[in-house]
This record gives C-alpha cells, sequence and structure tokens, in this order.
C-alpha cells in the first residue's frame, strides 16, 4: 500500500535512478522530469534543474525545501494534482477498500484535493491503519490548518523521492 512513500510505487513510474553526478549533469529537460515525479509542481522541478550542480545530498534537499516554501498555492495545487491517494493491496477485504473509499471522499469533500500522507517509517501492515487514523484526525482541521500539514506532507514526499532519485544508479 506505499502509495506515498518514497520508493517505487505501484501505479505510478517512480522517477528513474540518476544519481547525483547524472542529476547534475543530464539536461535540463531530463531532470526536469525525473523531479517532476518526486514532486508535481513544474516551477519547484524548474528550479531545482537550474541550481545545479549540487554538491551532495544535503544540499539538493536543503535547495528541494527551500524551493518549497517559495510555493504559490497554484503551484502547491498543481503537486497535489500529482498525487495518488493511499490506497489498500488488491486482496484487502471489501470492508476495508469501502472505509478507506469514504474516508477519502470525506476528505476530499472538505478539502478540495486528495489526501496526502508520508508512509516512510511505517510497516506496510500498519500502512492501512495510519491511513484512516490520518484521515479521522485531519478531517477535524480547519482548512488553514490542513493546508500546513498537507505542505509538510508533500515535503517529506519530496524529500525521501529525492533521496530514492540519487541514490538509486
Amino acid at each position: 500500500m506505499p502509495l506515498q512513500s518514497h520508493g517505487p510505487v505501484p501505479g505510478r513510474a517512480g522517477p528513474p535512478g540518476l544519481g547525483l553526478h547524472r542529476l547534475n549533469t543530464a539536461p535540463a529537460v531530463d531532470v526536469e522530469a525525473a523531479l517532476l515525479d518526486c514532486f508535481g509542481s513544474r516551477r519547484w522541478a524548474q528550479r531545482l534543474a537550474a541550481h545545479r550542480p549540487y554538491p551532495d545530498l544535503g544540499a539538493l534537499l536543503a535547495a528541494a525545501e527551500e524551493a518549497d516554501y517559495d510555493l504559490s498555492p497554484a503551484d502547491r495545487a498543481e503537486a497535489l494534482v500529482a498525487e495518488d491517494s493511499p490506497a489498500l493491496p488488491a486482496d484487502a477485504a471489501r470492508s476495508a477498500h469501502l472505509a478507506l473509499a469514504a474516508a477519502h471522499a470525506a476528505y476530499e469533500s472538505r478539502f478540495g484535493h486528495v489526501f496526502v500522507i508520508c508512509l516512510d517509517g511505517v510497516r506496510p501492515v500498519e500502512r492501512p491503519d495510519q491511513v484512516l487514523a490520518g484521515i479521522r484526525a485531519r478531517l477535524g482541521h480547519d482548512p488553514d490548518q490542513e493546508r500546513v500539514v498537507t505542505a509538510d506532507e508533500l515535503r517529506r514526499l519530496a524529500r525521501g523521492r529525492i533521496i530514492g532519485l540519487v541514490s538509486s544508479q
């Protein structure tokens, strides 16, 4: 169920492993495409590609976070559109699928976008409960509070995906 963790994502093509050297030297259009798989904002990806080379992973992650803080609401909405809602494995009980679908529908109705949560570090067996608990807790947020939490979850997702992007070759 790790649709929103940093590793390869079932149903979503993950960023191809570039390694830091290739990320620094590849054509900007290729780097932007790979970065868009990490975080779906074109402005964010273009900014990171334009500020290469990065001396190390830490510098790249710092630049990614800085670029994120400069995003407009439209840029963040673009990134949210690129995300998939966390789902259950196909063989999960029908009742679990129905419960998760209802929770996602309630969340999307309240906030107008998909629910995002970074599941890095959460054991696969615990992910369905984590997602449901997260949706239930966050449905109580006011829109401004949820905007902040969503932005943080998107940053965490991007961070994990960037690490995967430059760590694999």
